[in-house]
Parts: C-alpha cells; structure tokens; sequence
C-alpha cells in the first residue's frame, strides 16, 4: 500500500510540477509579447511596408495590427541564412509582413506558436529524390522555391523578392505561409482553423472546385476559368488551399469574378475583403 501512495504521490509531483514549468513558460510569452508590443515600429520598417501593394489595400487599423504582428514575428523567430546569405533587415520584414498578413484577422492571431525558423536560401534550390517508375529506381532533380515542414518554412529569396512587391497570382511567401494556417488544425489536409459553424460550407465549396479542377488537370483539355488555378492546384487539396490563398490576395477580383462562392469562403475566413 505504501508502495502505491508514494507512486501516486510521485505522479502528481511531476504533473503539479510540468502544469509549473507551462505555466512560468505561458507568463514568461505574455510578458515579451507585451514588452515587444510596445516597442516603436522603426521607420525603416515602414519604408519596406510603403513598397508591397496589398499593404495599401489594408485600413488604417489593419495597418497598425500588421505592424504589431510584424514585430513580433520578427523578435521571435530565427531567421537563418543558408549557403552563405546574410540575412537582411529587408527579408525579415517582407517575410514577417506576409506571414502576418495571413493571420491578421484570424482570432488567434499570433498562432505561428510551433513555427520556430525561416531559412533563406539565395537562388531556387535543387533537391533530388528517388522515383520508382515500373520498378525501375531513377534520381532526378527537382527545383523548389519554398517548402513547409515540421517547426520550419524554407524560402529562396530570389523567388520571393521578384513576387513581393508586385502583384502577380503567385506568390511564394504567401503559399507556404498557407500552407503553416493549414497546419495550425493538425495536419495539411486544406482545412484551417475554422470557426464554428464555417466548417461545412468551407469544405463543401473548396472539395467541390478542388475535384472540378482535378478533372481539368487529368484530362488537361477545356481549362476555361480552371487556367486561373493552374494544374499544380490539383496535387492535392492542401496544394489548392494554398494556390487559392495566393488568388485571393494577389488576383481578388479575378478571383471573385470566376469563383465567387470560392472567394467569399476565403474572405469569411481570412476576414477581409481584397477587392475593397
């Protein structure tokens, strides 16, 4: 009987003293957030922000709530240079601007909790993998721009700089950084943190165009409004969330026009009109 008290003991002597640790941890994020909160946003910063066309889309509120996120983006995520890059004041805030951007009205806010590092790389990066066609073993080359995984978001600067200070339909910062609000409910399955009661419409609008889209991309024949997804939109429905965030806020209007129940499920969720 001893044995089994002081095992029970134990147990709720490292549950008391884990429920401690997270809590010292939560106080410590609240404090620095706060201290980071208060801080001024340097004008440098602003001179970077004045440059991004969707930045001037957002009211002057918005303006203010980016700004916050953008600094606690910036102060508390580790950028890394790879291959030799010295990592600039100007990549930062580009890539806190349209992380932030992302979350700006979501209700949690500043939810990239298990996003740990950005790692830049100077140019594209070539990647080799192992396919197997008919039990043949084949390694080819594959050019990647950017990639989402566990705690990290991997970006090739030069991709990304040609595409942030012009609107173009694709954007890179904007596609992995959709892919990490994807991530935030579990898994990249292309269903984000929904609010409640938003969950059956979104997943019946986004598979609806996701399977029209497929049936384009496997038959590759009468595109028609489909052209403005493209056929990489079809590799899977996380792929489609991402490429459709990208329409949303870099091509709004062509987006509404074509797919207006599409981007009216964007906006609900992202809690903002682009088009405005």
């Amino acid at each position: 009987m001893d044995y089994h008290y002081a095992l029970l003991a134990l147990v709720l002597f490292l549950g008391l003293l884990y429920f401690g640790v997270q809590t010292l941890f939560y106080v410590y994020d609240r404090i620095r957030l706060r201290r980071i909160d208060a801080m001024a946003f340097p004008s440098s910063y602003q001179s970077i922000l004045a440059q991004i066309p969707t930045y001037e889309k957002l009211t002057t509120k918005q303006q203010e709530k980016i700004k916050r996120l953008i600094m606690r983006f910036v102060l508390t995520k580790d950028f890394l240079g790879a291959k030799g890059l010295d990592v600039t004041r100007e990549m930062k805030v580009i890539i806190a601007y349209y992380a932030s951007l992302l979350v700006l009205n979501l209700p949690r806010y500043d939810s990239y909790s298990t996003l740990k590092q950005i790692i830049i790389y100077p140019h594209t990066i070539i990647t080799k993998e192992l396919q197997s066609y008919g039990g043949i073993y084949t390694q080819e080359r594959f050019l990647l721009e950017g990639m989402s995984a566990d705690d990290t978001v991997i970006i090739s600067w030069h991709d990304a700089k040609k595409q942030a200070y012009q609107l173009h339909h694709n954007n890179l910062l904007i596609h992995e950084f959709a892919h990490e609000v994807d991530f935030m409910q579990g898994g990249a399955n292309g269903v984000p943190p929904l609010q409640e009661g938003s969950y059956s419409a979104f997943v019946e609008v986004l598979s609806k165009n996701y399977r029209r889209l497929c049936k384009k991309a496997n038959t590759n024949r009468y595109w028609k409004k489909y052209k403005l997804l493209g056929a990489y939109a079809a590799t899977n429905e996380a792929e489609f969330f991402a490429v459709a965030t990208e329409r949303f806020f870099e091509a709004p209007k062509v987006l509404k026009s074509k797919f207006p129940d599409l981007y009216a499920q964007l906006e609900k969720f992202y809690g903002i009109d682009m088009t405005s």
